[in-house]
């Protein structure tokens, strides 16, 4: 009999899928068998929207250890035996049904994937997007999903360094919670999600099972997410203090002979979990569900294998040398339990007490459908990026007026109120910590560090996907060039509204070539990430939003950089520029144009090659122990970053060129590729060689010192009030 429309809705499939299952089946599929498709064909497990042009992305580096989509995350080389196991992943739409455990399970998700690779997680970033603040639900949204995340991570000791938060009124309805989880890899002890041959017992280990989270992966994460009472029961529950004793019994299990793989249980539970695993084994599976630890009476095969319950791995292991493996999650208090067999032959076959329930070819349900499309340009968007931005008014209030407003706002103001709620100092390797441009971790046993940083500004993709997602990649290696680390690697979080319609289709495709033109322009691989689609409410879609994660490494983690001024008589240069101040160009997407003038509009751009280089030399320069502080110029423009440096450091600065007529554009441009040093004055004629030799601008824009931010001889804002608006700004913000 066919099955129902409201069936197919409630699983994210439609009805030409459906009869796609019929046709490679040969029959009507099962019940239990249309759950497992509607997991595995899920826009979060399949990809049907995105792969195709997620295939056209660099991903090949000497440090490149797993591909991308080979394993739960992506590994790179850092020598001395040493790899990083990293990957961002969302989890939007579960936060905004239950925002406390939607970011919690988001956070232990991740973390799962990470030391699924034989990775002990060492650090947590997080990439936040919600409405306005001052709105009364999305206060309410932005308190759950910083409690999650805090209890979270503070409950398992792994340091959230940094990350990032943006408010608009495009995710009201729809916040974005995006996690990075970084994991080391030590000796080589990497771990795979696959059993070596058949006959392999497979291992249920963790949390029992229960009704929580059934068609999260389908009824959340592949259908436009509408406010719903119903959806709660597709939340996940999570427990850190379990996550906590599972990731060291599993870490420790695969120093056992007999572990051979190791997978997280996460979107669509045992379903994908087990499947994929066979997948990647080239074996067929015996299920035996009946044996699923459970904490609920009378769940179904159905629920069974759905179910996203919390804090559960599997193990592929050599059969006969089961009993460690017991003993060591016996030590643990940790359940572990046989729950079927990899075998010769091509089906998952699942039984029920004895009774096969259901048997379905693996590559079937695994082979997802794949979507094609070329977008094609809206009118309204070339409208915007017409507009003629010179003829935006100067503001009637004084550039110190505006300069404050600026530091206050919500994009802007220190995050202090958010990361304070953080430990992120335990495990003792944090070098820099949140509040900077990246976060910079050292390398116990080696004098390597790292530096992490997340970063997107969704205004300036919505104005243009293409140009907008390669300022998103050039942005988060500038963080991490800032420090002075060299950026490695990437990973993406590409969060988008109905990938069925033609704006959207036209945003993913031009975003992933903006992605892949500036991953190739630095020369480093996207080696992991996850698409979350269909993010709108009322019928309007988000912001395109593709965060990208990035690491870098630096060889000798005591030669870094930090944000604040340092001393007194110390120059203040700008890299990339040959300007002090920008242009009325600079004003498309920014800060300022939205925040002053209500309107998002103008035509972004970036030059991708003076980015390469004037990050180099960033790179060099504190290599060769010349830069007191760097930072970037980004959100706010050069006026904001110059107050961000001297307020963090407590020291005013002099700006010796006037800011012009055009003030506002001059002072809050946000135009590309700048990056704002301080340096002792005898490095100035070295550091000049050094930008000469690379083709990279320069120019010296004024002295570190005095207790005011002086713009040239007509502005002059006193440290102090600087300070309260920018440390004091978002908790205003959220509190009124």
């Amino acid at each position: 009999m066919t099955v129902s429309q409201e069936t197919l809705d409630e699983i994210a499939l439609s009805r030409s899928e459906y009869e796609a299952i019929v046709d490679r089946l040969g029959r009507e599929p099962e019940p239990l068998e249309l759950g497992l498709f509607g997991a595995l064909w899920s826009e979060h497990c399949g990809y049907k929207h995105t792969k195709a042009l997620l295939r056209t992305l660099p991903s090949s580096s000497d440090r490149l250890l797993v591909a991308p989509g080979a394993e739960n995350a992506g590994v790179i080389d850092l020598g001395d035996g040493l790899a990083v196991a990293f990957k961002i992943e969302s989890h939007n739409h579960p936060s905004a049904v239950e925002p406390f455990e939607g970011a919690a399970t988001g956070v232990g998700g991740i973390v799962r994937d990470i030391f699924a690779m034989g990775a002990r997680p060492i650090a947590l970033l997080n990439s936040l997007r919600f409405g306005k603040p001052d709105d009364a639900r999305t206060r309410y949204l932005l308190n759950g999903v910083i409690g999650g995340i805090s209890s979270y991570g503070n409950c398992i000791g792994i340091p959230d360094v940094g990350g990032e938060i943006f408010f608009s009124d495009t995710y009201k309805g729809n916040p974005l919670v995006n996690a990075m989880c970084v994991g080391l890899i030590e000796n080589g002890k990497m771990a795979s999600a696959s059993a070596k041959e058949p006959g392999d017992l497979l291992l249920l280990v963790g949390a029992d099972t229960g009704r929580d989270g059934i068609h999260g992966a389908s009824g959340l994460a592949s259908r436009a997410f509408e406010e719903q009472a119903e959806l709660r029961s597709a939340v996940q529950v999570g427990n850190p203090f379990l996550e906590k004793i599972l990731i060291e019994a599993c870490i420790e299990s695969l120093d056992l002979p007999g572990v051979v793989g190791l997978q997280d249980c996460g979107a669509a539970g045992i379903t994908s979990a087990a499947i994929e695993m066979a997948e990647r084994s080239g074996m067929g599976l015996k299920l035996l569900i009946d044996k699923v630890p459970r904490r609920e009476e009378g769940m179904t095969p159905y629920e069974v294998m759905l179910s996203e319950s919390q804090e559960r791995m599997l193990l592929a292991v050599t059969p006969g040398k089961e009993g460690p493996v017991f003993d060591l999650f016996e030590k643990w208090d940790l359940d572990a339990t046989i729950i079927g067999e990899f075998e010769l032959g091509e089906n998952v076959r699942i039984y029920d007490n004895g009774e096969q329930v259901s048997s379905t070819p693996v590559v079937t349900l695994t082979d997802a459908p794949e979507y094609k499309f070329t977008g094609v340009k809206p009118q309204w968007l070339t409208d915007l990026q017409n507009v003629d931005l010179g003829t935006v008014p100067v503001p009637t209030e004084s550039p110190s007026e505006v300069l404050l407003k600026m530091l206050a706002a919500p994009n802007i103001a220190s995050r202090f109120p958010i990361y304070r709620q953080y430990d992120y100092h335990v495990q003792t390797n944090t070098v820099i910590e949140p509040g900077g441009d990246a976060a910079v971790l050292r390398l116990k046993g080696s004098k390597r560090g790292i530096a992490v940083s997340t970063d997107c500004n969704g205004r300036i993709c919505y104005l243009d996907p293409e140009v907008g997602t390669a300022i998103a990649v050039a942005e988060a290696c500038r963080n991490l060039s800032v420090t002075g680390a060299e950026p490695v690697a990437l990973t993406d979080g590409l969060n988008f509204g109905n990938p069925e319609t033609p704006d959207v289709q036209f945003q993913l495709t031009e975003s992933i070539a903006g992605m892949g033109r500036a991953a190739e322009a630095f020369g480093i691989p996207i080696v992991s990430g996850n698409a979350s689609l269909y993010n709108q409410s009322a019928g309007t879609d988000i912001f395109p939003t593709p965060i990208i994660g990035s690491l870098g490494l630096l060889e000798d983690v005591e030669k870094h950089s930090t944000v604040g001024f340092k001393s007194v008589g110390d120059l203040i240069v700008l890299l990339g520029t040959a300007t002090t101040w920008d242009c009325v160009e600079g004003l498309a997407g920014s800060e300022y144009l939205e925040l002053i003038h209500d309107q998002i509009a103008g035509q972004p751009a970036i030059d991708l090659d003076l980015e390469v280089r004037t990050q180099a030399v960033c790179r060099e320069a504190i290599a060769r122990d010349m830069v007191a502080s760097g930072h970037d110029v980004s959100d706010g423009g050069a006026a904001v970053a110059i107050a961000e440096s001297a307020i963090i450091g407590g020291i005013g600065v002099a700006i010796t060129e006037e800011p012009g007529d055009r003030w506002d554009a001059a002072m809050f441009g946000e135009s590309q590729s700048r990056i704002l040093l301080s340096i002792s004055p005898e490095h100035l004629d070295e550091l000049k060689e050094l930008t000469k030799a690379k083709d990279v601008p320069i120019v010296v824009i004024g002295t570190v010192g005095g207790d005011s931010l002086v713009f040239g001889n007509s502005i002059s804002v006193p440290l102090v009030d600087a300070d309260d608006a920018w440390k004091n700004g978002f908790s205003r913000a959220i509190s009124d």
